[in-house]
This record gives C-alpha cells, sequence and structure tokens, in this order.
C-alpha cells in the first residue's frame, strides 16, 4: 500500500503526469476504495468557506493605501507631499497632505463600507446550517466545515451549500428540479438526474454505505459544463463506471424545487464552487472621458513643470546683479555659500514644483466617483424604464461608463429576444408538401378541427400518411420539455382539448410552441416517467417510447436529437434543426418541396426548423451506444470527442417536414430604431437566424426601408463569383453614392439619396477575416469595413456567438475608433456583450446571463431610445463640463501665484494662505459643480426624446475635443490675469484703509481669492440653465461659507482663532471702499468674455440644442439668462405636442 502510493506520488510530480493537473479524484463518504483499486491518497481541498470579501482586518490599511497609490494623481500628491517634508518649501505640508488625506479617507471609508458589508454577507452563508451523513447518521453542521467528498442531504427550498453530485431524491425516477434564479436568473424550474445506479439509495444507511470514486475536471466557471466519470464498487469485480455530466451536477446557489428531499456528494467547495469562481469581475471598460481627463493631466504636468523651470532660470539671472542674492539685511552663512549650485537649483525647482502643484486637481478624481456613483440611480429610479408586465426595472451593474452612453455611434442588436419578444406562436407545418395550419385559439375559444391545406399532393398516400404521423410524433419527443406537475397530468387524458391544462417548461421558447402547435394537431406530449416518453395520439390512445438517448442542441451544430424505442421495439431516431444543419444530412424525403416552403416561410419573417428521422437496427444501436460511451466518459476533450461523435450518428436522414414559428415583434422596437437612426447611429442587427427570416424582421422594424437597395455578401452569391470579385463590385456600388452619405448620416433617411444595406452570412464574414496569405495584394477587412461605413444598415444572419463578438471587434477597432453598444438578452450574446465599449442586456426569456455580464440591464429594447438619447446625453453633457470647469478653475488659483513670483524676487513667496490652499478645493467650490454635474438639464427630457437629432452635438466626444479644452485654458489664464493686474493696478499707489494703512501681501493676495472665489462660482451659475432650491442652496451656501470661514480665521467671529497671519486681514480688507469696487468690478470683467462668447455664438452660429433651449424652458426657473435673442428666435416653428 505504502509502495503504491509513493510510485503514485512520484509519477505526479516527478515524471509529469498529464492527467493529474486537469482532473481530481473524490472519495465519496470519505470511503477508501476497495484494496485492488488504485491507492488510496487523500487529497486536500478547501473548505466551504466563501469570501467574496476583499480585505481583513489586519491587511485593511496596507492593501488599501497600495491600490489607492497606484493611481498616478494620489502618488503624484504623495511625492509632493515628501518633498514639502524633506526640503524648505514655500508652503507647509499641510496644504498638499490635507486635501490627499481627505481624498484617501474618503474612498478609504466608502471602501471599507462595502467590504464590511460583504464580511457579514459572507458570515451569513458560511454559518448556516447544512445537515450532512456520518456513519450512516444524519448530523447537521455550519455551511464553512463542509468538506469535498461529504454526503448532503437537501431538503425542498433549501439552497444547495456547494457543488453536488446528485446521487438520489425521494423521486423514484431518480430526478429533481432546480431554479437557478441566483445563478444565470433563470425562473423556470431545471430537471437534473441522479446517477442511475444510486438514484435506489433512499434512507441515510443506504447511502451512508456507499463506495464510490468520482473523477472529474478541476474547478472552472462554466455553470454549463461539467465533465467527469464515477466509479461504484459493488463488490470485489471491476467498478461500474457511469459519465457525470452538467444535468448530474447541482450548483450552489441552485435552489430545489418541488422535490422532497435529495442526497448528493459534495465536489467543488467554498471559493472552488462555480458560483464563487463567477463572483471575478470582468475586464476593466475606461470610458473616452476618463482617457480625455488623463491627456488633459498630461499637459498640465507639462504646463507645471515649464512653470517651475521657468521661474528656477528666472530667479538665477534675478540673482546675479549684485547684492539681489545677498541683500544686507539677509546674509547667508558660509555653509550656504559652499553649497553645490547644482543641489540649490535642484531644489528650488522642487520647491517651485511644490507651490505650483494645484494645478493638478486630485479633488477631481474623487468628484468624478461620486458624481458617476450617485449619477447611476437616475437610471434604477426611471419610472419609464420600468416594465409593468414583468415586474422589472433598469440595472446599473457599472457606473463607471455612464458618460459613454452620450457617444455611442454603433449599436450591434440581437434579433430574438431583443427585437422580437421571444414569444413563439405555432403557425403552420409542412410534411411532405402538405400544410397543415392547427386550429385557431380566438378570444380563449377553440376553432373546431385543424385545416389541411393541400399544396403538392392531391391527398397522403398511405406511406404519407406513415410518414405525416411520424412526423408529429417526432415534434412530440425530440425536445427538452417538461411537464409542470399538476394534479391531473397523472391521469390519462380523454381528448387533446383537455390539454390545455398542461403547463409546458423549457428553456427555449421554439419548443414550447411546438410542443403546444402539435397539440392542437391532435398529438398530446403527456411527460417522461421513469424513461419513458408519454403522448397521447388522435385515438386518445396512450403510446409510450423509451428514451434511449438524448443528443443535446448547441449552438455550433444547430441541431439536436433523441433515439427513442416504440412498444413494438422499433428503434428510431428523430433529429430536428436548422434546414442549413439538416439538409446536407439528408438521403431522402421531399426536399425540393420542404425547401421552397421553408424559404416562403422565412421570407414572411417566420423561424423554421426542419424534422427527419431514420430507423435503427438494434446492432446500429449498439454502435451508436459504444460510440457515446466512449465519448461521454473521457475526461479530456469531451465535447470534441461528442461532437465528432453526434456528427457520424446524424447521417443519412430522412426528411420528414418543417415547422414555422412566428416570433412577434417587440412593442416600439422600430420607433426606438428610427430615432437612433436619427441620432446619427448605425444599428446592426447580428442573428443566428435565417438570412430570409431576419431581413423580414428588419424591415418590419425599419431599419430597412422599402427605398434601400440590399447588396448581399452571402455564401449562395460567393458560389457565383469569388470573394474578391464580389466585394469589389459591391465597394463600386456603394463609393458611387457615397459622397453626401458620408458626409450626413441623416441623409440615409431622406428618399432622395440611394440607401444601402448589407446583408452578411457567417461562412461569408469568417472568409472576410480569414487572414491574408503571403503574397496576396487585397486586405478584405479593409474594404469589408469601407462598404459597412457607406451602408445606413447591416444585417449579419446565421452568426455563431464568437463571430458576433469578431464583429463587434472589427468595428471597434477600425481606423475612426468609434464607440460601439451590443445589445442582447442570451447566453449566446455574452461575448458580444463583453467585447462592446457599453454592453447592455436585455432581462429577456432566455435566462439572465446577458443581464449579469453586462454593464447595464433593461426590461425591453425601446427602453434603449431614453437611455442613449435622454441619460446618456445628459451625462456626457454633466461630465464633461465637471472635467473642463475643475481644470478652469485650478488655471484661475495658480496663474496668479505664478505671477506674483515676478514680484517677489522669485523667493517663493506664497500668494495665499495655507488654510486658503488647502480648502480651495475640497470646501469653497467643491459642491456647486458636484451638484451641477448631478442635476444639470440643458434642455428638458421631452425635448431630447422628441427630437433625437440633438445627440449628434454631443457625438465624437464634441464637448472635450482639444478647441474646447484650449478655450476653458485660455478662459482661466484671462481671468488669472483680470483678478491679479487688476488687483495690482488698483493699490498700486493707494493708502486703502480708514486708518491710513497700506494693504500689505496677506490683504492683496485676500483680495485676488476673493474675488477669485466668487468667478469661479458665478461662472458655474451662468452655465446653469436648470435651477432647483438645491442649486440655489449650495452655490449661495459656497459663497457665504467662504466669507464666515474668513471671518473665523482671521479672529473676527472667534478670538481664540487669531492666526497670526491672518489676523483681522479679510475684515481690513472689507473695511476699504476701494476693495469692493475691486470685487465687483474684476468679477463683472472676468466673466463678461464668457457672456459674450455665448451671446455671439448664439446669435450668429447656433447649435441645434441651443435652437431648442429657445423653444422651451426645462427647469422651473426657464432655461437662464439667454432667453430669446431678438435675431433668430422666429427661426424655429414651435413642436406640436
Amino acid at each position: 500500500m505504502d509502495c503504491s502510493l509513493l510510485r503514485t506520488l512520484v509519477r505526479r510530480y516527478c515524471a509529469g503526469e498529464e492527467n493529474w493537473v486537469d482532473s481530481r479524484t473524490i472519495y465519496v463518504g470519505h470511503r477508501e476504495p476497495p484494496p485492488s483499486a488504485e491507492a488510496y491518497i487523500p487529497q486536500r481541498y478547501p473548505d466551504n468557506r466563501i469570501v467574496s470579501s476583499k480585505y481583513t482586518f489586519w491587511n485593511f490599511i496596507p492593501k488599501n493605501l497600495f491600490e489607492q497609490f497606484r493611481r498616478i494623481a494620489n502618488f503624484y500628491f504623495l511625492i509632493i507631499f515628501l518633498v514639502q517634508l524633506i526640503i524648505d518649501t514655500p508652503t507647509s505640508p499641510v496644504t498638499s497632505g490635507l486635501p490627499l488625506f481627505f481624498v484617501i479617507t474618503v474612498t478609504a471609508i466608502k471602501q471599507g463600507y462595502e467590504d464590511w458589508l460583504r464580511h457579514k454577507a459572507d458570515n451569513a452563508m458560511n454559518q448556516c446550517p447544512v445537515h450532512f451523513i456520518q456513519h450512516g447518521k444524519l448530523v447537521r453542521k455550519q455551511s464553512r466545515k463542509l468538506r469535498v467528498g461529504d454526503i448532503v442531504m437537501v431538503k425542498e427550498d433549501e439552497t444547495f451549500p456547494c457543488d453536488l453530485i446528485f446521487l438520489s431524491s425521494n423521486r423514484a425516477d431518480g430526478t429533481c428540479h432546480v431554479t437557478t434564479a441566483s445563478l444565470d436568473g433563470e425562473s423556470s424550474h431545471k430537471t437534473h438526474y441522479a446517477v442511475q445506479d444510486t438514484k435506489g439509495f433512499h434512507t441515510e444507511e443506504e447511502i451512508g454505505g456507499l463506495q464510490a470514486t468520482i473523477e472529474c475536471e478541476q474547478p472552472q466557471p462554466d455553470l454549463y459544463k461539467f465533465v467527469g466519470r464515477i466509479n461504484i464498487y459493488n463488490d470485489l469485480n471491476d467498478p461500474v463506471v457511469r459519465p457525470l455530466g452538467s444535468e448530474n451536477l447541482l450548483l450552489r446557489g441552485a435552489t430545489l424545487k418541488n422535490t422532497e428531499k435529495i442526497f448528493g456528494v459534495a465536489i467543488y467547495t467554498g471559493m472552488e464552487t462555480k458560483m464563487a469562481l463567477n463572483y471575478q469581475s470582468k475586464s476593466q471598460k475606461r470610458s473616452a472621458v476618463e482617457k480625455s481627463m488623463n491627456v488633459f493631466l498630461v499637459v498640465y504636468l507639462c504646463i507645471l513643470i515649464s512653470k517651475a523651470l521657468i521661474n528656477t532660470v528666472l530667479k538665477y539671472v534675478w540673482q546675479s546683479a549684485p547684492f539681489r542674492d545677498e541683500p544686507w539685511y539677509n546674509q547667508k552663512t558660509e555653509a550656504e555659500r559652499q553649497r553645490n549650485l547644482f543641489l540649490r537649483a535642484f531644489t528650488d525647482f522642487l520647491a517651485f514644483m511644490v507651490l505650483f502643484n494645484y494645478i493638478i486637481p486630485v479633488s477631481m478624481y474623487v468628484t468624478v466617483e461620486m458624481q458617476k456613483f450617485l449619477g447611476s440611480y437616475f437610471i434604477t429610479w426611471d419610472e419609464d424604464m420600468f416594465d409593468e408586465e414583468t415586474g422589472e426595472g433598469p440595472l446599473v451593474n457599472t457606473s463607471d461608463l455612464n458618460e459613454e452612453l452620450g457617444q455611442v455611434e454603433y449599436v450591434f442588436t440581437d434579433k430574438t429576444g431583443t427585437l422580437t419578444e421571444n414569444n413563439m406562436e405555432f403557425k403552420e407545418c409542412c410534411v411532405e408538401g402538405h400544410v397543415y395550419v392547427p386550429h385557431v385559439i380566438c378570444n380563449g375559444q377553440v376553432l373546431p378541427d385543424s385545416s389541411g391545406i393541400e399544396m403538392i399532393d392531391s391527398s397522403p398516400s398511405g406511406s404519407g400518411r406513415e410518414r405525416e404521423e411520424l412526423f408529429f410524433r417526432a415534434l412530440c419527443l425530440c425536445h427538452t420539455v417538461q411537464v409542470k406537475d399538476d394534479d391531473d397530468v397523472d391521469g390519462p387524458r380523454k381528448s387533446p382539448d383537455s390539454g390545455k391544462s398542461c403547463v409546458y417548461i423549457s428553456s427555449s421558447p421554439d419548443e414550447v410552441a411546438l410542443v403546444e402547435g402539435v397539440q392542437r394537431l391532435g398529438f398530446t406530449y403527456l411527460r417522461l416517467k421513469d424513461n419513458y416518453m408519454e403522448l397521447l395520439n388522435r385515438e386518445s390512445d396512450i403510446e409510450r417510447f423509451e428514451l434511449l438517448e438524448v443528443l443535446s442542441f448547441d449552438s455550433v451544430r444547430r441541431r439536436m436529437s433523441v433515439i427513442v424505442k416504440s412498444a413494438t421495439g422499433e428503434i428510431y431516431l428523430f433529429c430536428k434543426g436548422a434546414d442549413s444543419s439538416i439538409f446536407p444530412r439528408v438521403i431522402e424525403g421531399k426536399v425540393e418541396q420542404i425547401r421552397a416552403r421553408v424559404e416562403r416561410n422565412a421570407v414572411e419573417g417566420l423561424r423554421t426548423l426542419c424534422v427527419a428521422y431514420k430507423r435503427l437496427t438494434p446492432e446500429e444501436y449498439e454502435g451508436v451506444c459504444r460510440l457515446l460511451q466512449a465519448a461521454k466518459v473521457a475526461l479530456q476533450d469531451r465535447e470534441k470527442k461528442l461532437a465528432e461523435a453526434y456528427e457520424q450518428i446524424e447521417r443519412d436522414l430522412v426528411l420528414l417536414g418543417a415547422t414555422a414559428v412566428e416570433d412577434r415583434l417587440q412593442e416600439k422596437a422600430a420607433d426606438t430604431i428610427e430615432a437612433l437612426q436619427k441620432a446619427g447611429i448605425k444599428v446592426w442587427v447580428l442573428t443566428g437566424d435565417k438570412m430570409e427570416t431576419a431581413a423580414a424582421t428588419c424591415y418590419a422594424c425599419k431599419l430597412f426601408r422599402r427605398n434601400t437597395q440590399l447588396l448581399e455578401l452571402t455564401t449562395k452569391k460567393m458560389e457565383e463569383q469569388s470573394l474578391h470579385d464580389v466585394l469589389f463590385e459591391l465597394s463600386k456600388t456603394v463609393l458611387r453614392h457615397s459622397g453626401s452619405l458620408t458626409r450626413d448620416p441623416l441623409s440615409s433617411l431622406s428618399a432622395d439619396v440611394q440607401d444601402y444595406g448589407l446583408i452578411i452570412d457567417g461562412a461569408a464574414l469568417s472568409m472576410v477575416m480569414k487572414p491574408r496569405e503571403e503574397g496576396s495584394s487585397s486586405n478584405y477587412r479593409e474594404l469589408f469595413l469601407e462598404i459597412c461605413r457607406n451602408c445606413s444598415a447591416v444585417l449579419c444572419c446565421r452568426m455563431a456567438p464568437l463571430q458576433k463578438a469578431q464583429i463587434v471587434k472589427l468595428i471597434k477597432f477600425s481606423k475612426e475608433h468609434p464607440i460601439t453598444l451590443a445589445i442582447g438578452d442570451g447566453a449566446n450574446d455574452v461575448s458580444m456583450i463583453l467585447e462592446a465599449h457599453v454592453g447592455i442586456g436585455v432581462i429577456g426569456k432566455e435566462g439572465r446571463q446577458a443581464a449579469r455580464n453586462s454593464d447595464y440591464a433593461i426590461p425591453k429594447f425601446k427602453h434603449l431610445k431614453k437611455m442613449l438619447l435622454v441619460h446618456g446625453h445628459f451625462y456626457y453633457i454633466r461630465i464633461s463640463e465637471l472635467v473642463q470647469y475643475f481644470f478652469y478653475k485650478n488655471v484661475c488659483f495658480i496663474f496668479p501665484q505664478f505671477l506674483y513670483q515676478f514680484f517677489c524676487g522669485f523667493s517663493q513667496q506664497t500668494l495665499y494662505d495655507t488654510a486658503y490652499l488647502t480648502l480651495y478645493n475640497i470646501t469653497f467650490t467643491s459642491l456647486p459643480i458636484l451638484l451641477y454635474s448631478l442635476m444639470e438639464q440643458h434642455v428638458s427630457a421631452d425635448a431630447l426624446k422628441r427630437d433625437p437629432t440633438l445627440y449628434r452635438d454631443i457625438a465624437k466626444n464634441a464637448l472635450l475635443r482639444w478647441r474646447v479644452f484650449i478655450y476653458w485654458t485660455f478662459l482661466g489664464v484671462f481671468d488669472a490675469l483680470v483678478f491679479f493686474f487688476g488687483a495690482y493696478f488698483m493699490f498700486e499707489n493707494t493708502t486703502v484703509a480708514s486708518n491710513g494703512q497700506i494693504f500689505g501681501n496677506w490683504s492683496f493676495g485676500t483680495l485676488v481669492f476673493t474675488v477669485m472665489v466668487f468667478t469661479v462660482t458665478l461662472k458655474l451659475a451662468l452655465d446653469t440653465h436648470y435651477w432647483t432650491w438645491v442649486n440655489h442652496f449650495v452655490i449661495w451656501g459656497s459663497l457665504l461659507f467662504y466669507v464666515v470661514f474668513s471671518l473665523l480665521w482671521g479672529g473676527i467671529l472667534w478670538p481664540f482663532l487669531s492666526y497670526q497671519r491672518m489676523y483681522y486681514v479679510f475684515l481690513y480688507m472689507l473695511s476699504s471702499g476701494p476693495a469692493w469696487l475691486a470685487i465687483l468690478l474684476l468679477i463683472t470683467v472676468s466673466l463678461l468674455p464668457d457672456v459674450l462668447k455665448k451671446v455671439l455664438c448664439r446669435q450668429l452660429w447656433p447649435t441645434a440644442t441651443e435652437r431648442v433651449q429657445v423653444q422651451g424652458h426645462p427647469g422651473p426657473s426657464g432655461e437662464g439668462w439667454l432667453a430669446h435673442g431678438p435675431g433668430w428666435s422666429m427661426d424655429i416653428q414651435p413642436s406640436v405636442h
């Protein structure tokens, strides 16, 4: 025993045995296998503790500080603070230390509180009681003490404490029902199956005596994939080996339903459960505004360094004149004279850096974070985006991308469930050339029998009749539909009509529609019991088929099959799937008639599926079993082996017929797409459906119009011409008319300009995307992109999930780098949602995977209109003003300090008092801009919805372009010049106070600072269009706070605060008439250019937004200081409400 243990360990760790890394062995109930089996090696696995928190009590401070100082602005201020501590600098270390401390503390408190909540939730989860079996008895212990290999009992409505392999339940058929709402949001009941050989163990003693080992893959996050096998040792013979798949796995977080109790063995615990592995956050997306902000910061850093360099050089130039470096009243010591010149210059450079460092706004990051976090609640609170029918509202999964919603240039949307309702209705089926329309339900009444419309044959022959019944049986058997437990389900039904009480559940709405449709044609699926599928035929007889195998559906194969055995012993394989995956595998049947019908239905926008079958002899079935068993028990590449097995089994089929199901358009989908196109956004539809079906939907939702010329880049087209020829022909066609189209995307909506729509399929896309061979001169991608740019709408059909992401990536990294948005509702849309700049999930019927992986989730596609045109517009306007305003007010703040150096011999003397330096960005000017960036509405929400073209005014980061940034910077420089030289010239030779005292440098600095605080606050007041009592309170309150603080700090209101430098300075300043005049005059002169610029621009070159502002008043107090300009207020007709 010991030797075998040693041998195994040596083989695993030294010889590099391949499988040990990829799989794990679990001993069920910690019972050792028989001696003849492989050596028993107890392995160490983590306990069942869930840790979603980021910090512990001990590591919170170091870890949080490390994370915060990774931010460039925080790290920069830390360096400045350390420089102030080390060398003799003009300002106190407090001036940069306090704002930095404030920013770091606020962020740490927020993150600490969030983490404390996570700790609380973890403790509640880790301490909940769990029942498990020990020595054949039921024992209770805390969830965190659970170990891999423990056998657990879970009762109805309890959640599974870890990932379990399902061993048995109280049901005789060994099934249980589960809801996974907390994992993927799907509320439908899913059926899971116990291991065949253990499903009969119902008592604690029986299950406690089980001797088995499980081999399975190492933990991985895919919720829908699991590969393993179980070895059951009944006696000393070889063990029974059974495959384990996702249908045997019960996941942590899922809830047991409609089943009294189950037993399962723990295979993944704690942080190795699939739920915990899915905690990991998605890759960080950064908005265009954040990138602009960082570029502007670098520019200001360069300005800061150049200011410090200029001052350092000028200081030494100025000091080179005799007696200036060493005046008679300030003799140097010998040590100072001997000091290295270079070192002195470097110290002076650092001192100037410290003096001017406030030009970099450290508090901007905190304000931006607070604005994004608080602003995201406006989406959540929006009642217009609440869906009464589902009781769902919008969700915000990340607030970092709010403003990106106002910059979208391309929208990529899924079709099924996003543009359509995913509410399927069975329309017709075609069998052997005969079309059957099921009897229609009208106002709850079933109209009499079904009508068979003969299409090709005059009447079905004997074999035709047999094929017809075979087709209906295939629809009744080839699916994964469950029947919801109901009292009357068990009893035989007397007629198909009684089937109305039967409730079908499935993860796919198509399957339910087909089963309900065939029920109306006389065949009712009753249930799956003890592995037998029961159905009620037209003669009201119950037929039983043994379910032998299910070849489940996947999006690559695009089909599914079942193998069943009839009561007479015949074995059938029934297969249903997309026409493109069925027709190539068919060798018999009326292919042409059925294909014609399928294409006709697709043109009408119906979803079509084809049905085929083949009979299997017992020998063939044995071969199929062996093939499937070998693939199912493989631990390596199981999916690939299964796909190869399915490929061999699903061939040489006989075509039976086809079905057509209608999926209605969502309410206001067409209106939303039209509004997005008017806003200058290009809409692409990416779907897995047939080209004809998808094209019909695109016409219905106004993506394509009657005058749209459709261009095809499809496999069918490329059978006639080469890809190279097709692409060049298309580019010639679109570029002929591209002049006007490229200039103005709106022109695609006017009738006089040729409008193009492109249709491409998955196969053609993969040829376009294929890396070109060496020596080939053509670059197909560029050509394809050029064609797409000149088309008003693009439809991509027959797309695999990965191809959807490829298309998004292709556009995202094209030379214009447009902002992309992807919207979808199913698991197949997750890859494109994660790829796009902004991902939006529709909370639909295909579960919530899309909503879970998205940045935002909305209940219906129609809500996208308000989300982009209103919320996105407001978010972008607000944050761009916030960023520009922060840089502006810091230029106003620091430029006078730079000018002051020319008047103090470059001695690094500060212009402002320490308290003013410290509090300027933290308190005096911070709240008004935060409130503005949360509440500003430059036009009303109704106007933005009514006129989508206003979205174009802010497109392509319009408010954060270099032109606008330079304007704000120069405005700041101009204002700073006015503050400084205005105050300087007014008091150059004046005695000001009543006692004849002249202004000192602190009085001068306080005057400049007072004018500055009032100017930058009033500048914001002028920019505000939407006034509420909160704005009034914050703007005027900030100014009042500044005055009160100055009186306090000068020891006027609070004598104990007799700070020596500023003692009574503020009051002295206010006691002089010229100072009052200077304050009023300088504020007016500073604000004048901005007011003039706005008036002139509005009069001469008004934007669409400014025209709308003239028509209506969004806020309670109207639009503000510019109401109706005399020259152009009459140009616009008021819109009709």
